[in-house]
């Protein structure tokens, strides 16, 4: 069996085969990957030097070799900061106006794009399967080849991809994208994002695309593309959901909401996840249905992020004002609207959460997948379901049809999905449950990572270099 070679931006191995804590879906299925072909994870260590020296930190730990290396300040900034979450990530989710183009950002993101293609080369043996992750690696399977790696590289990107419209307004986009052509495989979250790379390759590169809309053919080489939809871990997350931590962190929520109907919503703190506009559907909704409201209360969960980017630091600050707003102008003596928490919890707390909730409130203006609405669904009960709103951006919009799915934009259709939602009876609430139930189940993390490595390990299709 091949060796699985996983490259990202960070490493993340999960404490236990079977974790049940903080640790995400991806992590457990991708170190019980590496354990399964005895591979090795290698990324970025989280850790800033003086000086770049590519010394690689070797360490095994829990059945899973990783790698790691320390990267300059200059390069956090340009590399990390700057191209990929200051131009790249407000791109690729549709926010030009957020989107930053500075020469030095390009400049150092092919600069640590080279720098992990150096460190990582060495580790490379023939016959090895390399998977890249995510958009902070774009061209690294160009640079590995150009360091004489002839190994299947595979690709998966798991935000979304930009209509070729917006993404032409990306400097040097044509660079960036046949650098991309230089993997065997590249994967998508969706149809809708991957119809919009190969319309790209074909309008601006001149690219050839089968029929079957799977393969790409340019300059000679011939690139598998595809959509490969993740899902969660669902046996480890129902296993967590039945720990006793997941049972007290539920009865905890039911009996601070002391009787109230919990809406929940779970993102990290960033503006893909129309947290403002979820604010301000919520503050339309008690306005809307004031014989309503005072029986609900939202619990927003926000962890921080990317704190040392600036739109960041103003979404929190905005979240902030918004949300003393609406509890100003609805709240009671014996009563708040939002309990807005900027703190994480442990996947299993989560589970007694949404468990907890009659409603899961998912509205991203744009998303890649967006797991928690899968985590929501995952975790209800079957014979008292709670209802999922679910924004149709979203890639999970495309998996679970089932949810009442809402345009994010529109605080009106919101707030009254918000109103449905809470009069909904039993019996369209297990029906729905169980019309989404299923995906999630089958179409877990561990069938998308077989399914990808599968493809990776296909007929070599690339032509000599």
């Amino acid at each position: 069996m091949s060796r699985l070679i996983v490259i990202s931006n960070r490493v993340s191995v999960p404490k236990t085969e079977n974790a049940s804590g903080a640790q995400g879906g991806l992590a457990v299925a991708l170190g019980a990957a590496l354990r399964e072909h005895r591979g090795i994870w290698f990324g970025w260590s989280g850790q800033e030097t003086d000086s770049f020296t590519g010394h690689l930190d070797l360490q095994r730990q829990h059945g899973v070799t990783t790698a790691t290396i320390d990267l300059e300040s200059q390069d956090i900034d340009e590399y990390y900061n700057g191209y990929a979450n200051r131009t790249l990530w407000p791109l690729f989710h549709h926010r030009v106006d957020l989107t930053e183009y500075e020469r030095s950002f390009g400049e150092g993101y092919e600069r640590v794009n080279g720098r992990f293609a150096d460190s990582v080369a060495p580790l490379i043996e023939p016959g090895d399967l390399v998977w890249v992750h995510d958009y902070h690696l774009l061209p690294l399977g160009k640079f590995l080849q150009d360091r004489g790696i002839r190994n299947r590289i595979g690709l998966f990107l798991h935000i979304p991809w930009p209509p070729t419209r917006l993404f032409v307004s990306l400097p040097f986009h044509e660079r960036l994208v046949e650098h991309m052509l230089h993997y065997d495989v590249i994967g998508f979250q969706s149809e809708e994002w991957h119809e919009s790379f190969c319309h790209y390759v074909e309008k601006e590169l001149g690219g050839r695309v089968a029929a079957d809309g799977g393969t790409i053919e340019w300059q000679g080489r011939s690139i598998v593309t595809r959509a490969f939809p993740i899902g969660i871990d669902y046996a480890e997350f129902v296993e967590a959901g039945a720990t006793e931590v997941a049972h007290r962190a539920h009865d905890r929520l039911r009996a601070s909401a002391d009787g109230k109907k919990v809406i929940i919503g779970v993102d990290r703190l960033d503006y893909s996840k129309g947290l403002v506009e979820r604010f301000d559907s919520y503050h339309r909704f008690l306005t809307d249905h004031p014989e309503a409201a005072k029986d609900v209360v939202l619990l927003q969960i926000a962890p921080p992020s990317r704190e040392d980017v600036h739109t960041y630091q103003d979404i929190r600050n905005t979240l902030e004002r918004s949300a003393g707003h609406i509890n100003g102008a609805h709240a009671d003596i014996d009563w708040v609207p939002i309990r807005y928490v900027n703190q994480g919890y442990s996947r299993a707390e989560l589970a007694g959460f949404y468990r907890a909730a009659r409603v899961g409130l998912v509205t991203p203006l744009r998303d890649g997948m967006n797991l928690v609405a899968k985590e929501y669904v995952a975790a209800q009960d079957p014979d008292d379901p709670g209802v999922l709103i679910l924004s149709r951006f979203a890639g999970a919009a495309l998996q679970l049809p089932d949810a009442l799915l809402v345009n994010p934009h529109s605080s009106e259709e919101v707030g009254e999905a918000i109103a449905t939602a809470l009069a909904m009876p039993k019996e369209e609430r297990i029906r729905r449950w169980q019309g989404m139930i299923g995906s999630v189940r089958d179409e877990d993390v561990i069938a998308w990572r077989d399914d990808f490595v599968a493809a990776l390990s296909g007929p070599a299709a690339r032509a000599a270099a």
